[in-house]
């Protein structure tokens, strides 16, 4: 069974490859658990974090945004003594000021799942990847998002950390073409 080749690396990106990425995700939870896990992974390896995606799900209360928006500087001072977690203390605030920055776009436009899909029309996008290496690092819309999400203020979210983002949520589909992936999650 042929893969994209970035899942190759080790079994626990094989797993997520094949039964996550490029699928789309609307659970409002979901969309904040992945945003999160994006910029930590930031100067480091998605292995690594793949790794330690159980962690991060035990500290920080499974992602519930309400009650991530609510931690307070003892819950960060014990977060950042955590060693299941990226123990970065720039990230795990932009944790918390990310969960509140959620909670006022549900607020506003109903759903975080809502804001976040305009980015893409509402409409996954499906690329024709001959291979990894035509997948770029940012795109047009990938730009927009980082844009707007900066504007509002939300941490660790430059172009690049968006367009994994995207993938990674299945906003944007980029299963090459001899992956047995392609295609599937958006019914090509």
């Amino acid at each position: 069974m042929e893969r994209c080749s970035w899942a190759n690396v080790s079994p626990i990106d094989q797993t997520y490859h094949d039964e996550e990425w490029g699928v789309p995700v609307h659970d409002d939870r979901e969309l904040f658990e992945m945003l999160i896990l994006e910029g930590a992974q930031a100067g480091l390896s998605w292995t690594t974090i793949l790794k330690k995606r159980e962690g991060y799900r035990v500290a920080f209360d499974n992602f519930d945004i309400k009650t991530v928006a609510a931690y307070d500087e003892a819950k960060i001072a014990e977060l950042l003594l955590n060693p299941a977690i990226v123990r970065n203390k720039l990230k795990v605030n932009g944790t918390v000021t990310n969960a509140n920055l959620v909670l006022a776009i549900q607020k506003e436009y109903g759903s975080f799942d809502k804001y976040i899909w305009q980015f893409v029309g509402g409409t996954p996008i499906v690329n024709h990847r001959e291979s990894m290496a035509d997948v770029p690092t940012s795109t047009p819309e990938s730009d927009a998002m980082s844009k707007a999400l900066k504007k509002l203020g939300f941490k660790f979210i430059g172009t690049t950390i968006c367009y994994a983002y995207m993938q990674a949520t299945g906003m944007v589909n980029d299963h090459t073409k001899t992956c047995f992936r392609y295609g599937i999650d958006v019914g090509e």
